[in-house]
């Protein structure tokens, strides 16, 4: 338990360091410089807070396929293992990204302000109403160029089991007509979910798979492409549970 409170105490120290980075941040997030710097400069504090967070755990990282990472806008679908997973996309994807996250997360100083600057949408799943228009600023944020994760889960799985798949998330593609990326976590939960909310090492990898362009799925039904997605992903897990980390090099930090 000692070490998981460090970590949380750790992890703190960081965001509260963030503050001072956040009015630079704020000026480049509302100047008229080329978007893509702006992307970067922005998003390089959350990523390297990530990484430090996620060294400082004993964690590697491996990272499978990242020559499949797209030029452009996409929207990239992960399962959700558990609470670090956004650490480990922000820190080793390789691309700015922002995320649909649920509202609690606004109410936390410092960090929602950083999620505001990456074009982070914040969803309330119990209301309809505030889900939907959710789902139009998504929309919105990919058509002007921001890239976005989702979770098609809803919630974490805690485990290698999947959860069902939410098709209405996959209106933020379909409906911005961008490229979707699936990701697959494995080994996060074991981080914390499957150690009884304590803390400790463990080898993660992350998989990166083709994109599926727009027009590969313009006649699909969301439904269908769930089911997709969903096998790609659950088909990730297995091969990523049957292999041994043995001989394998943690991977190198991805510039972005």
């Amino acid at each position: 338990m000692f070490f998981t409170i460090m970590i949380y105490v750790y992890a703190t120290i960081l965001v509260i360091g963030s503050l001072f980075k956040l009015p630079k941040a704020k000026k480049r997030f509302n100047s008229r410089e080329i978007k893509n710097e702006i992307d970067k400069m922005i998003f390089s504090t959350p990523r390297n807070v990530s990484r430090k967070v996620i060294k400082r755990t004993g964690s590697k990282v491996y990272v499978k396929g990242q020559e499949n990472l797209p030029e452009g806008t996409a929207l990239y679908v992960s399962n959700h293992q558990g609470l670090f997973d956004i650490l480990v996309l922000l820190g080793y994807l390789g691309k700015p990204v922002g995320f649909i996250a649920k509202k609690e997360i606004q109410r936390i100083p410092i960090i929602n302000k950083w999620m505001k600057l990456i074009y982070c949408v914040f969803m309330d799943r119990k209301d309809r109403r505030q889900s939907v228009q959710a789902i139009r600023e998504g929309i919105r944020n990919l058509k002007a160029g921001y890239s976005m994760v989702v979770f098609p889960e809803g919630t974490r799985s805690r485990g290698s089991k999947l959860n069902t798949f939410k098709a209405g998330s996959l209106k933020l593609a379909t409906r911005a007509k961008v490229k979707i990326v699936p990701i697959t976590i494995h080994g996060t939960s074991q981080m914390l979910e499957e150690n009884d909310g304590k803390v400790k090492p463990s080898k993660v990898t992350l998989t990166i798979e083709k994109p599926i362009l727009p027009e590969e799925y313009e006649s699909m039904k969301n439904e269908e492409l769930a089911s997709i997605l969903k096998d790609r992903i659950e088909k990730n897990l297995l091969i990523d549970s049957n292999i041994t980390e043995e001989g394998k090099e943690p991977a190198k930090p991805s510039t972005v």
